[in-house]
């Protein structure tokens, strides 16, 4: 079967109106030797049906999280996510909404929306939430060009080394094009953030920081957000993991300006890395530099309580070229599904997941230390951390590979100062019998 909607007459009627005489010629602006030579090697069809073994021999020999344990981390999480989730975001009225445009027509998806904002906010402990972003990285590059706005003549951020390496380089491809400059603070021998170079920068817009950071290591964010304030600059602090913030004080309750981080924990499957979630949020006095949606509420000419985009001031809307954001469309099912996570856990049950979460790390890591392993930093830590070893690791890892399980990640790809350092994460998801294998096999 052809996949072609366009017979050869309506080919040569559309080219008829745009003044070629073959398909060909529509290319003929792109030099020659980039374009592709010859015919392409392709197989030969297949029926539908045929087609779909194909599919699932391939499914076959590729290994997925349905592994008995991945001990990575490192920005995406296992978390068991209850059956209320996808039973209600799998319904037609959520799954198929689109960006609500017009507000009077989507009340429900608003209302979603709202209920998400609330419980981000209290959440991380700010005052206003936005309708969420594409994820993590952006929303941390979207919350520096915030800053920047707000601070207006200032040109240079700090952003800590122990932030998701890949939240860096988003960061930088943002900055990129325009007057900006990056300063990177260095790790400290504790795993946190150092902050005495501040003192040197003159123009410092913000200082954007990670806790539980990249490592797992918990943040002094008081500490943290005097030192920034002091050198009057804004304080953004990000997440990989929302879980910590049901055990550690939230980042607003510390003193942070604007809250951006990865809401990927709150009921969405890891999906080979994606879709992600980004959550925003920052102080009442800022929302109008808030980039992206907020929906607020409202009542209509009867009096009845309703919803609708406020403070929405994109490029699509009101602002043009001096929009905030150019994040075109929130992800609305994620946020969603993030709203009814965490409403089904509710902030008891979050507590209890956060607590296993912690306890089981704190398991593993004191398991591996006794059979032979160091730890990288002494700090307090979530539920990753770093070890190293005296002997080469790989072997050990190749074992536990050979059972499924995936156990730690070396950081020598992303830090070369600590190359032979492993990161292990664990999730309530992982088993006591998984836990006690991979300390087994360390101690062999």
């Amino acid at each position: 079967m052809r996949y072609l909607p366009h017979t050869d007459t309506e080919i040569m009627e559309m080219l008829a109106v745009s003044g070629h005489n073959q398909v060909e010629d529509l290319f003929a602006h792109i030099p020659e030797e980039c374009r592709y030579q010859g015919e392409m090697e392709l197989p030969e069809p297949l029926s539908e049906w045929a087609l779909t073994d194909h599919f699932q021999n391939l499914a076959a020999n590729i290994r997925s999280s349905s592994a008995k344990a991945v001990l990575l981390g490192a920005g995406s999480y296992s978390h068991h996510i209850p059956a209320i989730v996808p039973g209600l975001i799998n319904r037609s009225e959520f799954l198929t909404a689109y960006t609500p445009y017009q507000a009077e027509m989507s009340q429900g998806t608003l209302q979603g929306i709202f209920e998400y904002q609330t419980l981000t906010a209290r959440l991380l402990g700010m005052e206003v939430a936005n309708a969420s972003m594409y994820d993590g990285a952006s929303a941390l590059a979207e919350a520096i060009l915030m800053a920047l706005r707000l601070t207006r003549k200032k040109h240079t951020v700090a952003i800590s080394a122990a932030i998701h390496p890949h939240y860096r380089e988003v960061v930088r491809t943002y900055l990129q094009a325009g007057p900006f400059t990056i300063v990177e603070l260095a790790v400290g021998e504790d795993g946190r953030t150092d902050f005495s170079a501040l003192a040197n920068i003159d123009d410092l817009a913000a200082v954007a920081l990670q806790s539980p950071n990249f490592f797992g290591v918990i943040e002094d964010l008081e500490r943290a957000a005097q030192t920034i304030h002091s050198a009057d600059a804004l304080f953004i602090s990000c997440f990989s993991e929302p879980f910590a913030y049901g055990l550690f004080r939230s980042p607003g309750a510390s003193g942070a300006d604007i809250v951006c981080g990865e809401g990927q924990s709150f009921g969405m499957s890891r999906s080979f890395g994606g879709p992600g979630l980004g959550m925003f949020a920052c102080r009442t006095k800022y929302q109008r530099s808030l980039p992206g949606r907020v929906v607020g509420e409202t009542v209509d000419v009867e009096g009845k309580r309703g919803y609708v985009l406020t403070l929405a001031t994109r490029e699509q809307h009101i602002r043009r070229e001096k929009a905030t954001s150019n994040i075109c469309s929130n992800q609305g099912l994620c946020a969603l599904t993030a709203a009814a996570y965490m409403a089904s856990l509710g902030g008891t049950g979050m507590r209890r997941i956060a607590r296993l979460n912690y306890d089981k790390a704190a398991y593993l890591r004191k398991g591996l230390v006794e059979a032979g392993a160091k730890l990288l930093f002494r700090t307090p830590t979530f539920n990753e951390f770093v070890l190293c070893f005296d002997d080469d690791f790989e072997p050990v890892r190749n074992r536990l590979l050979e059972k499924g399980i995936v156990a730690g990640m070396e950081l020598g790809n992303f830090y070369k100062e600590y190359k032979g350092a492993y990161l292990f994460c664990v999730t309530e998801t992982t088993s006591k019998a998984v836990l006690d294998t991979v300390i087994k096999e360390l101690r062999i």
